[in-house]
């Protein structure tokens, strides 16, 4: 007869349930360990974006702008809206996890990862990414540079898809947000030195307050990064009149 006991047990260094049993019978007295196993399958699915402006050799500058936690890219673009013009092509793709706001109702919003399972997640989105960028290019002028925009959570989602892809922008924009912690800086130095940082914040952002915003430029110098810092009034926000005079400011029209 089996009897099942519930225990625990290890296995590559993680800890798991499973159902212990022990067998008796026709002079048999052994335990059977039936242990639950984790696997990964990699999948193809569909990711969702939203564009702002017409592909075609015209376009000199080309946007990609990844939102903030619990947010949606219909929604997100349109606070962009100030800097788009006749030369510019804004791309902003949807965090690949979907969740409901408020449990099991409500709005519908996305976000980049969890900590559960992270480095999955970072590498489906940064390969996501990378493969968006990738059909996108050849729609614009040769000589179209490419402009890295990260709101809140997007910050971190753009500097992942940096250290593992490298594409080639002319400026990465942090916007109400930090960078990882976890992330090793020095092989990214040259690649850092020929481009612009620029870190722009609100001054009653509830996230950025002085004393986070001083963890996070210790960071930044820890890691020898050039940021650019470009402070606004608001808070944990994009006001249309700030993005416009930031981008008038740093990222000049082509």
């Amino acid at each position: 007869m089996l009897k099942p006991v519930l225990g625990r047990g290890r296995k590559n260094g993680e800890i798991f349930r499973s159902n212990r049993s022990r067998l008796f019978g026709q002079g048999t007295d052994c335990e059977v360990f039936i242990v639950m196993q984790h696997h990964r399958l990699p999948v193809e699915r569909t990711a969702h974006y939203y564009t702002l402006g017409e592909a075609g050799r015209h376009i000199r500058r080309v946007v990609m702008a990844c939102h903030g936690y619990g947010q949606l890219a219909r929604y997100f673009l349109p606070k962009l809206e100030p800097i788009a013009d006749a030369h510019t092509l804004v791309i902003a793709p949807e965090g690949l996890s979907r969740f409901y706001w408020n449990g099991f109702s409500g709005k519908v919003v996305a976000s980049w990862m969890t900590r559960e399972d992270r480095l999955d997640e970072i590498a489906d989105y940064a390969a996501y990414l990378s493969r968006l960028w990738a059909q996108w290019k050849p729609r614009v002028s040769p000589e179209a540079e490419l402009v890295l925009f990260g709101f809140s959570q997007g910050c971190a989602t753009v500097m992942r898809w940096v250290h593992r892809a490298q594409p080639e922008a002319a400026h990465l924009v942090f916007w109400a947000g930090s960078i990882p912690e976890d992330i090793d800086y020095g092989p990214l130095q040259p690649y850092f030195g020929r481009r612009r940082l620029h870190l722009a914040f609100g001054d009653a952002d509830p996230f950025l307050q002085p004393d986070t915003l001083g963890v996070f430029r210790r960071q930044i110098r820890q890691a020898g990064l050039p940021v650019e810092e470009y402070p606004f009034s608001g808070g944990h926000e994009i006001p249309p009149s700030a993005l416009q005079s930031f981008w008038q400011d740093r990222l000049r029209p082509q």
